[in-house]
């Protein structure tokens, strides 16, 4: 069986990148969690 994750960088900016985060009020509360946590990398 094949492994799950196939990696692929277009993909992963476009479902999980920072101005995918932007557009959504979801995603912007998901940055400002973020954020406030301290994290060093809001996304990928």
């Amino acid at each position: 069986m094949k492994r799950t994750y196939q990696p692929k960088k277009r993909k992963r900016k476009t479902t999980h990148g920072f101005l995918v985060r932007s557009k959504t009020p979801s995603g912007r509360k998901i940055l400002k969690s973020r954020r406030s946590k301290g994290r060093a990398k809001l996304t990928v």
